[in-house]
């Protein structure tokens, strides 16, 4: 059936852009965040604040957003969180003490929409093997934007100071607002009745085993990411004596991994089940920890027999993420937002919990050899979740 135009679905590259945007203000201010400190006369522990309490409202919009994107539809939500983005990034640029800057990054979590509602307008017009490969594209952006953010940001701050990075937020989320005004026309086009019966939709996803699988197989697979996150940056310093300078390059194999994984997931996905391509990543992410764990049982102690495992475990989650999101919105498409939403802030909270773990066990002596185990058995409890995911589709066939 020909799609009318209020439904048509929008460009790749107006999700992929939103999906990018999202992500971006996490990791593009990064390297200012001394300058931000001397700016205020503040400790940098405060300054950080402005990281930590960003992904605190991140994490509570991601369980906000996707209700009333199914209530009042993707549109007016999307162009609300990109409005909101912009104020907030002005008035970080123009903020003249620390308190209106820690304020004005809260602001800017508006931006958090993007990604969550992207998957759901994917949903909305796509089945669910397109899906999968639409989602591996735009996860594509998700990756690469953290990886360029500080490259970005410290370029900006070296040539025009820290306020330029917030200044190039701001123009970004106008364009992309003045974007989303022409090209993203509404795709929800069977909203929920009320905002409550959105709310209610969480305890009913929560008793699919489905969806279960599908969040738990994303939440574990991006722990095993978190892990990395939290050792390797040690492991680096305390047994490869790596600078930090050169640590970002070693630690970009596993965001680069992860490209290549959603690349391939977005080719293949409507050749080959999401069951199939999700089971194939988990076990791909395993095998790098596995193979780190060996090497370095053996003796070996090179920078390449940490970094080049776990390169593997980026290209696995490439492969299944995608098509785990889209196993989560196929749960129950009238409540795609909600699903979306609710995985979205699992993902994140599982992340936090396995880096806090993983940091409290690691020193320095045992800081390679504790991350691989603790990616490993992250990556194990995401491949167990992905089976289970596997023998729910055989048994009640995929939806």
């Amino acid at each position: 059936m020909p799609t009318t135009p209020e439904s048509s679905p929008p460009k790749l590259a107006t999700l992929i852009l939103l999906c990018a945007i999202s992500v971006l203000p996490v990791s593009l201010f990064l390297p200012s965040l001394p300058n931000i400190a001397r700016t205020f006369a503040t400790d940098y522990a405060l300054v950080s604040l402005s990281l930590a309490g960003y992904a605190a409202v991140a994490a509570t919009l991601e369980l906000i957003m996707g209700p009333l994107s199914d209530r009042f539809g993707r549109r007016p939500i999307v162009l609300a969180g990109l409005a909101v983005f912009v104020v907030g990034s002005v008035g970080c640029a123009l903020a003249t003490d620390i308190r209106i800057f820690l304020a004005c990054r809260v602001l800017q979590a508006g931006i958090t929409s993007g990604y969550p509602i992207s998957m759901a307008v994917i949903r909305d017009t796509a089945g669910k093997e397109r899906a999968a490969s639409r989602i591996g594209y735009a996860a594509m952006a998700a990756a690469i934007a953290p990886m360029l953010g500080p490259m970005v940001g410290g370029a900006l701050d070296e040539a025009c100071g820290w306020r330029a990075s917030f200044w190039f937020l701001a123009m970004a989320g106008t364009a992309l607002f003045a974007w989303c005004w022409r090209d993203l026309r509404e795709t929800n086009l069977n909203p929920s009745d009320t905002l409550r019966r959105q709310v209610r939709a969480y305890p009913a996803l929560l008793r699919a085993r489905r969806f279960w699988a599908y969040a738990s197989c994303m939440a574990f697979s991006t722990g095993t990411f978190y892990a990395f996150l939290a050792g390797a940056p040690l492991a680096a310093k305390a047994v490869f004596g790596i600078p930090p300078a050169t640590i970002g390059f070693y630690m970009g194999s596993v965001t680069a991994g992860f490209m290549f994984g959603s690349f391939l997931s977005g080719r293949y996905a409507g050749r080959y089940s999401s069951a199939t391509i999700i089971v194939t990543g988990r076990i791909i992410a395993c095998a790098g920890p596995l193979i780190g764990l060996a090497l370095y049982f053996c003796g070996v102690r090179h920078v390449f027999a940490l970094f080049g495992p776990c390169m593997l475990v980026g290209v696995g989650n490439g492969l299944s993420n995608p098509c785990a999101h889209a196993g989560v919105l196929s749960v129950r498409p009238d409540l795609a937002g909600s699903a979306s939403g609710l995985a979205g802030a699992m993902t994140i909270a599982g992340g936090a919990a396995l880096s806090s773990v993983t940091g409290a066990v690691l020193t320095d002596g045992n800081a390679a050899g504790a991350s691989l185990g603790m990616m490993l058995a992250s990556s194990s409890l995401a491949l167990l979740a992905a089976a289970y995911a596997r023998s729910l589709d055989a048994r009640d066939g995929p939806r």
